[in-house]
């Protein structure tokens, strides 16, 4: 498994949507963490989990990653893409100030 855990990376995180935090969808869709798939495979994200320090979780569903490519993860709603996926949250997940994005696979976490 150590493999796959080295073949992508948080590559960047806006968890501070620019200006008023209003709650509207677009200022919550300003709020993102973008993965990279650093290897040149395909990474298949299925059944992985993205979480934060206070528990809100997002479970990947069948997410192919190509390689080199990078997947930005919103937090408000929005149609799926290959590029964009949505959380689907009506609140804000990312601490403005700190926080820890973690991920987990296999079936230990389903």
């Amino acid at each position: 498994m150590s493999a796959i855990c080295t073949s992508w990376s948080s590559s960047r995180v806006q968890a501070d949507s620019p200006g008023h935090d209003d709650r509207t969808n677009r200022s919550l869709n300003n709020e993102w963490v973008e993965i990279t798939n650093t290897t040149r495979d395909v990474i298949n994200l299925r059944g992985w989990t993205l979480r934060d320090d206070d528990g809100n979780r997002y479970r990947f569903d069948n997410v192919r990653l190509a390689g080199r490519a990078t997947i930005r993860i919103h937090t408000g709603s929005g149609r799926d893409t290959r590029t964009d996926l949505f959380q689907n949250s009506r609140d804000y997940i990312w601490d403005n100030r700190s926080d820890t994005a973690n991920e987990s696979w296999g079936r230990r976490h389903h």
